[in-house]
């Protein structure tokens, strides 16, 4: 009837289609159920009702094929009540689930700005680096172009 998830994480399509399907198979279920429902003389009746005294017997027939048929529709709802709690668990996992993927998300967006800081370091350091040795280069360049200066 239902189909196992634990394990997978169901999107909010996937979960439309679940429901969608456990609701067609539910119908299938209770249409096969009347079909080859017991004659109403054999079915006993709930427990929350009885017959009053001088009903006549189509009288009860009636009330009896009618309150089975209310009863058939409660536990059908009881049903749907539990398939909506199943459907509540497996969207708390999708939610812890999706908590999970944010927090990991969020430490490798830190990580990647961890990483920028440090290649913004390195790379203004080289450009550092790179303007002293054009700065000791130019001064070389120069004192090697200059005429000697003859002591006095």
């Amino acid at each position: 009837m239902v189909q196992s998830t634990a394990g997978r994480v169901l999107n909010g399509a996937d979960l439309e289609r679940q429901i969608e399907a456990d609701v067609r198979n539910r119908a299938s279920i209770r249409e096969a159920r009347h079909a080859s429902a017991a004659p109403a003389s054999t079915l006993s009746m709930p427990h929350y009702v009885q017959h009053c005294e001088g009903a006549t017997e189509i009288g009860k027939l009636s009330a009896e094929a009618v309150v089975r048929e209310y009863e058939a529709a409660a536990k059908d709802i009881e049903a749907m009540g539990a398939e909506l709690i199943e459907r509540a668990k497996q969207c708390e996992t999708m939610t812890r689930d999706a908590l999970a993927a944010t927090k990991e998300m969020k430490e490798t967006a830190a990580r990647y700005r961890e990483q920028a800081k440090r290649i913004f370091i390195h790379i203004e350091e080289c450009s550092l680096i790179t303007a002293e040795v054009r700065k000791t280069c130019t001064a070389l360049k120069e004192g090697i172009a200059a005429p000697p200066t003859v002591p006095a």
